[in-house]
C-alpha cells in the first residue's frame, strides 16, 4: 500500500480524531505522565518499572532489525499501512502529552509490525518510531545513543551520492539552477567579457558544477574562451580541497574553458571575494538558507548577497512548514514529506537494493530522527523548512524580485524525469510518480511526487 495514496484530508481527519480521543482521557492520564525533561531518570525512580519497559522496547527494536535480515522484501497486506500510520499518530500524541506508558506500549507494538526492508510505509514508520523512542530518553541514556547513532562521514557521503545518482531530486535542483545561470550569462554576454563568477554558499563537494562546466564549454571556442570562476563555501578545509581537485580535474577536459576555484570556509566574510570587472555574478543558494536555523542569520545572508548586486540569485529549498514550537504539527508535516520520499524510491530502485537501504538509513532516516529531536539536542542545526510563499516574502523584503523561469528549464526538468525514474512505475494518471510543475505565475518550478511538492526552485534579481 502507498501512504501517499491517502489524501491530506484523511490524514487531517485522522490526526484530529486522535487528538480528540486523547483529550477525553487527558485528566485521567495526567497522573501517570512522566516529565520529558528527565523522563527516563524519573521512570527509574518508580522501582525500575519504566526502565524494564524501555529495555523491552529496545529488545523489540533489536528483534525487528534481526528479522529484517531474513525477511527482505516483505510487503504488508492491503490496509495494514493505514493501521500503522494510525498507531504511529496515536504514539506521537502520547509522546507529546508525556504519557510514557502509552507511548512505550505503542512503540513496542509498532516495532513488531515495521521493517526496514518492507514496503515504503513499513520503512518510513520504522524510522519515525525510532525518532519517537529517542524523544522519550535523555541524552545521557546509552539507549539514546544507540537509537540516534550517527553514520560515519563516509556513510553519509555514499548515501548522498547514491540518492544523487538514482533519484531526480538533487539533479532537478542543480540542472534547473544551472540553466538559469547560463541564461543570465548569455543575456550579459556582450558586456561581461565572457566571464562568469558563481558564488556557491554550500558547495557540497561540487556535485552541481560539472554540468555547468560542460554547458559553458559547448558555447565556447578555442579562440573565444569563456572564463568560469566558482567561489564555494564549505564546512571544512578537506571538503574544499577535495572539491577543488575534483572540479579542476574535470575542467581540464574542456580546453576552451578557463576554470578557477576558490574555497572559503562557511562563515567567512564576503569581503574576501575576488571580483573581476564586468563579470556576470551568480549567487547559488541551493539548499543553503534552510541550514541557517537562526532567522537573523538568514536575514544577514540575504543582505550580504544583495550587497554584491548579482545578476541572478538561485534559490532552491525543500518544500515544507515545520514549526519548531509545535511538535505534532512538525511531526505531521515531516511524515507527509518523508512518506513521499520513501515511496518515490520504489520508483528508482528495486526493493531489495542495498543502495536504497543506505539512502534511507544514512540520509532520510538520519534526518527524520533529527527533525523529531532537534529541540532536545544542544547546538542543533536542524534545517528551517518553509513554504515557497514564506521564502518569496523573505526575498522580496530583502530587495529581490522574482524572475520568470524559462520554458527551456521546464522542458529540461521534464526530460530529466523520463531519464532518471521509472525503475518500477507504480501507477498511471495525473497524480502518479514524479512530476514537474510551474508555480507563482511561472516564477518558480517545483518537483513533486504524486500530489506532494518536494522542493521548489526560483530565480531572483536585485531591485
Amino acid at each position: 500500500m502507498s501512504l501517499m495514496e491517502d489524501t491530506d484530508d484523511e490524514f487531517l481527519s485522522l490526526s484530529l480524531a486522535i487528538v480528540e480521543d486523547n483529550s477525553r482521557d487527558r485528566r485521567r492520564k495526567r497522573k501517570r505522565r512522566v516529565s520529558l525533561d528527565h523522563p527516563v531518570s524519573n521512570a527509574y525512580d518508580h522501582e525500575g518499572y519504566c526502565e524494564g519497559k524501555v529495555f523491552r522496547l529496545l529488545q523489540m527494536r533489536e528483534q525487528m532489525l534481526k528479522l529484517d535480515n531474513k525477511r527482505n522484501g516483505v510487503v504488508e497486506e492491503d490496509g495494514k499501512g493505514l493501521q500503522l500510520i494510525h498507531l504511529l499518530l496515536i504514539t506521537a500524541t502520547a509522546v507529546d502529552e508525556n504519557n510514557l506508558n502509552l507511548a512505550l506500549e505503542n512503540l513496542s507494538e509498532l516495532y513488531q509490525s515495521v521493517s526496514l526492508t518492507g514496503d515504503s510505509v513499513q520503512r518510513v514508520v520504522a524510522y519515525f518510531a525510532d525518532g519517537l523512542a529517542a524523544r522519550l530518553l535523555t541524552r545521557k541514556s546509552p539507549f539514546y545513543d544507540m537509537i540516534m547513532k550517527e553514520p560515519t562521514n563516509e556513510e553519509v557521503f555514499l548515501a548522498f551520492t547514491d540518492l544523487y545518482r538514482v533519484s531526480p531530486y538533487f539533479q532537478f535542483a542543480h540542472f534547473t539552477a544551472n540553466q538559469a545561470i547560463v541564461e543570465a550569462f548569455e543575456k550579459e554576454e556582450e558586456n561581461n567579457n565572457r566571464a562568469l563568477h558563481v558564488i556557491d554558499f554550500d558547495v557540497s563537494y561540487g556535485f552541481q558544477w560539472p554540468s555547468l562546466i560542460q554547458s559553458l564549454s559547448e558555447k565556447s571556442t578555442s579562440t573565444n574562451r569563456i572564463s568560469l570562476r566558482i567561489t564555494g563555501f564549505g564546512t571544512s578545509i578537506e571538503e574544499l580541497q577535495e572539491t577543488e581537485t575534483r572540479l579542476t580535474s574535470f575542467a581540464k577536459g574542456f580546453r576552451n574553458l578557463v576554470f578557477e576555484f576558490q574555497g572559503l570556509l562557511r562563515g567567512s566574510k564576503l569581503i574576501n571575494l575576488r571580483k573581476k570587472k564586468n563579470e556576470t555574478v551568480a549567487v547559488n543558494l541551493v539548499f543553503h538558507l534552510n541550514t541557517l536555523n537562526d532567522i537573523l542569520k538568514v536575514s544577514d545572508t540575504l543582505k550580504s548577497v544583495h550587497s554584491l548586486r548579482p545578476s541572478i540569485v538561485i534559490l532552491v529549498e525543500q518544500e515544507g512548514s515545520r514549526s519548531p514550537g509545535n511538535f505534532l504539527s512538525r511531526f505531521m508535516e515531516s511524515l507527509h514529506y518523508f512518506a513521499a520520499m520513501f515511496d518515490s524510491l520504489d520508483d528508482c530502485l528495486p526493493q531489495e537494493s542495498s543502495e536504497r537501504l543506505s539512502i534511507e538509513k544514512n540520509n532520510l532516516g538520519k534526518e527524520i530522527k533529527s527533525v523529531l529531536n532537534f529541540d532536545h539536542v544542544e547546538n542543533s542545526n536542524n534545517p528551517r523548512y518553509e513554504r515557497m510563499e514564506t521564502w518569496k516574502l523573505r526575498m522580496e523584503n530583502h530587495g529581490f524580485e522574482g524572475m520568470k523561469i524559462s520554458s527551456k528549464s521546464l522542458i529540461q526538468a521534464k526530460l530529466l524525469l523520463k531519464i532518471r525514474t521509472h525503475y518500477c512505475p507504480q501507477s498511471v494518471g495525473e497524480n502518479s510518480g514524479f512530476k514537474v510543475f510551474e508555480r507563482d505565475e511561472g516564477r518558480a518550478i517545483s518537483l513533486g511526487w504524486q500530489d506532494r511538492c518536494l522542493l521548489t526552485a526560483s530565480a531572483w534579481h536585485c531591485v
